[in-house]
């Protein structure tokens, strides 16, 4: 497996645990109501555009690299 195709998965693993974590954690807020879970749950959703811009920053740089 390639450098790019490694993180072409990682980054799409990153973004499904982010935003899944930050919708549970949202979720666990509205149900306790523990400002903590609040917190999280905002970062980790803020976490998600910024990784999106990662993820096509990094695809447009290695456009030309193959993926094995």
């Amino acid at each position: 497996m390639s450098l790019k195709a490694f993180h072409v998965v990682f980054v799409t693993v990153a973004l499904l645990f982010c935003t899944g974590f930050g919708v549970w954690s949202i979720r666990s807020y509205l149900r306790f109501g523990d400002g903590v879970w609040l917190v999280l749950g905002a970062a980790s959703l803020a976490c998600v555009p910024v990784l999106v811009w990662y993820f096509r920053w990094f695809l447009r740089k290695l456009k030309r690299v193959g993926y094995l």
